[in-house]
């Protein structure tokens, strides 16, 4: 199986195309009781991944809404604004945990995929909350975007106008490393006072927003490469859960960065 950026399509039992049996999955020993093949060993299809994903997709936007709303509401009645952030960082923590859980333990489970994604609803309603009061009409821009965004790479990849080869593998995953370290830098110097600006509104931060919206619609690729690749192992079909949790984190990631470049841009 090939290797993606995604943590979550890393180290994935491997089945052959076949059907036959897949590493990581125990074997019945010699003399045990033969499991009836159920609905869940089925092969998973293109079907099962688009289904399992809309699902994951209209979790998030359910409890992104209504997350959205209470904080704007929260803040506009006057609350402290802490209270909003507060729920943002734990539901980040909490998004964080769960995303690792399945990642690590290569959990294809509809609660993990569905409890991942109400969380990350809720972190990224409490942002676009914030960014909406200060950026009316932001959200619906940012969510049109990142649509955007998904549909033309569905479609890049689907046409093969760009193939994914190894090299092209091997690039994203520098460039996500690199992102993620870049971020990670800033905010450990920000506990020290120093701001280097790759998050602000101002030039260099709109120019760092569109390299890492660029970044992750090409790890939507991958993804989709990943996902496709599992179908045609022959994995059975609940693992068309744990494919549309790794394109939730990617698209997560893409919702969130095209909120904060949209913001960016229309906050002068």
């Amino acid at each position: 199986m090939r290797t993606s950026s995604n943590p979550a399509f890393r180290n994935l039992p491997v089945g052959s195309a076949a059907g036959g049996p897949y590493a990581g999955f125990d074997q019945p020993g010699y003399g045990a009781p033969q499991t009836a093949t159920g609905a869940d060993d089925r092969p998973m299809t293109v079907d099962d991944v688009v289904m399992k994903t809309g699902a994951a997709i209209g979790t998030a936007l359910l409890t992104g809404v209504v997350t959205a709303i209470w904080a704007r509401s929260e803040i506009l009645a006057g609350g402290s604004s802490g209270t909003v952030f507060g729920v943002m960082i734990v539901a980040m923590l909490v998004g964080l945990g769960i995303a690792l859980f399945i990642s690590f333990k290569q959990k294809a489970s509809a609660g993990l995929t569905l409890a991942y994604s109400a969380v990350e609803g809720v972190f990224l309603g409490a942002i676009t909350g914030i960014f909406e009061l200060m950026v009316p009409g932001v959200a619906l821009q940012a969510i049109l975007g990142t649509a955007l965004v998904f549909i033309t790479m569905l479609m890049v990849y689907k046409t093969g106008a760009v193939k994914v080869t190894p090299k092209l593998r091997k690039w994203v995953i520098g460039a996500a490393m690199a992102a993620f370290g870049l971020v990670l830098i800033n905010l450990l110097l920000s506990f020290v006072g120093i701001d280097l600006g790759v998050r602000g509104n101002g030039p260099l931060g709109i120019i760092i927003g569109l390299v890492f919206i660029g970044i992750a619609a090409f790890m939507l690729l991958l993804d989709f490469d990943m996902a496709d690749g599992m179908i045609r192992a022959g994995m059975p079909q609940k693992w068309a859960w744990f494919a549309a949790f790794g394109l939730m984190t990617t698209l997560v990631w893409l919702y969130f960065e095209m909120l904060r470049l949209l913001w960016a841009l229309q906050s002068e």
